[in-house]
């Protein structure tokens, strides 16, 4: 089928017209044809038998996102905790509430959207920070039952999720040895050590097996319940270890020729090590390509670094090419240099945040920019707080932000067969009713 170039009129025109309203000029008419959707202030329905689905799970203190294939083989991708709390006024909410643990909700929901229960064929660990993966420096506590035996793992993140939880398969970036590209040094809230547990603990209850990121495969996350219910799907594995993969095989070690290595040393942050560490981590990220039919998705964990390294950035969005739905690299902190903006050319933006210095203004303003590639684009992070709102009223990209999100919301991307269309369910997170606030459903883009 020859490619089919959606211009801003025909974008809006689908978007508005697809939630129910008659084709409008703006994004504020059609975020209003959203919310008067049949399917808002229900509880959301689920997943269809041969849809791809992204949930994007919002708790204010981590990332996590849920995917279920065509053929409903599944991955937890990320599984994060931290003391966001401890951020004060910097704080967002954490939702449903503060009396729960995020691996806890996040096991909780997955098991009320997983058409196979309570088990996950892909545990991914993207890198190796704690609002990824949980860590043994905040978590929670709990009476055993007589004769209940511990798990042995911390109780925070991934630790809490296997409570609700089995898994077949765990990939990260580094097994066995995490030497790849340089040793790796467990920080302060020892996020190896916590996972290196929860595998050791799978293994024995689950039979779980590990194995590393393999960059550039086409063939190492796949559909594994029924093959030929997900014709067209596929997961290229983009970037990993510093190092980015081309579709045509090329593999480019961006952060040794930005010499990031060395550089990250002279940039370490009053010798304490957390420059050095936290960004040189970020940029290990493993990164991945999902394609189904026409639609394509991007996510590649925190891939970004200190504005000192924009280059590496820019090299991920050429080797990714274009797609329809992007994550934001780094919940959009001072990430997303416009050339990587340019070569995603995504036409919907969502992030996971924890943090009111989260998709900042510097990078939101780059992902609205509209010299990058002139089509309209939704820009969705988890929650756009009443101080966020305040404080950002006359940006320009507020226009872009959806209000289904200002007081926190799951987010749920589903792709029909082919990837004509794509939809995006925004579901309140404030209670575990799954009630959808809105639902706005978009054309796929169809470019070469």
């Amino acid at each position: 089928m020859k490619a089919m170039n959606m211009n801003r009129k025909s974008f809006i025109t689908f978007a508005a017209g697809a939630a129910g309203a008659s084709a409008m000029g703006n994004w504020k008419a059609a975020f209003a044809a959203g919310t008067r959707n049949e399917a808002v202030g229900k509880a959301w329905k689920g997943w269809n038998a041969g849809d791809f689905q992204v949930h994007f799970i919002y708790t204010g203190v981590g990332e996590s996102m849920f995917i279920i294939f065509p053929d409903s083989t599944t991955m937890l991708l990320d599984c994060g905790d931290h003391a966001a709390v401890t951020r004060l006024d910097l704080a967002v909410p954490v939702l449903p509430n503060p009396g729960r643990l995020a691996g806890d909700w996040v096991g909780r929901y997955v098991r009320r959207v997983n058409p196979n229960g309570d088990k996950v064929d892909y545990m991914v660990t993207s890198h190796f920070h704690q609002d990824h993966t949980g860590t043994p420096c905040w978590q929670s506590r709990r009476v055993l039952k007589d004769g209940e035996k511990s798990t042995g793992c911390w109780r925070s993140g991934f630790g809490l999720a296997i409570e609700h939880l089995h898994f077949h398969k765990a990939v990260d970036r580094g097994w066995p040895n995490y030497d790849d590209p340089i040793p790796f040094v467990d920080s302060e809230w020892k996020p190896l050590e916590h996972m290196k547990r929860i595998y050791a603990y799978l293994a024995k209850r689950d039979g779980l097996e590990v194995e590393k990121f393999r960059l550039g495969a086409t063939d190492q996350f796949v559909p594994l319940r029924d093959p030929a219910a997900a014709e067209g799907f596929s997961v290229r594995n983009l970037c990993a270890n510093g190092r980015i993969a081309h579709p045509d095989g090329r593999i480019r070690d961006v952060c040794a020729e930005s010499r990031v290595y060395e550089s990250l040393g002279r940039l370490n942050f009053e010798g304490s090590g957390y420059i050095t560490h936290s960004y040189l981590e970020n940029m290990m990220s493993l990164g991945m390509v999902f394609s189904y039919g026409k639609f394509r998705f991007y996510t590649a964990g925190d891939f970004s670094g200190p504005p000192e390294f924009p280059e590496v950035e820019k090299a991920i969005g050429a080797a990714a090419g274009k797609v329809d739905v992007a994550k934001i690299n780094h919940h959009g902190c001072h990430s997303m240099p416009l050339e990587c903006v340019r070569d995603l050319a995504a036409r919907v933006y969502v992030a996971c945040i924890w943090d009111q210095l989260h998709v900042m203004d510097d990078t939101m303003t780059r992902l609205a920019d509209r010299t990058a590639y002139p089509d309209d684009r939704l820009i969705c992070p988890g929650v756009m707080t009443a101080e966020r709102r305040r404080a950002e009223d006359r940006r320009p990209w507020m226009k872009d932000v959806p209000e289904a999100v200002y007081e926190g919301a799951h987010i749920a991307l589903s792709v029909p067969p082919g990837g004509e269309s794509y939809s995006l369910s925004f579901l309140d997170a404030r209670d575990e009713n799954m009630t959808v606030k809105s639902v706005i459903r978009l054309a796929a883009a169809h470019r070469e």
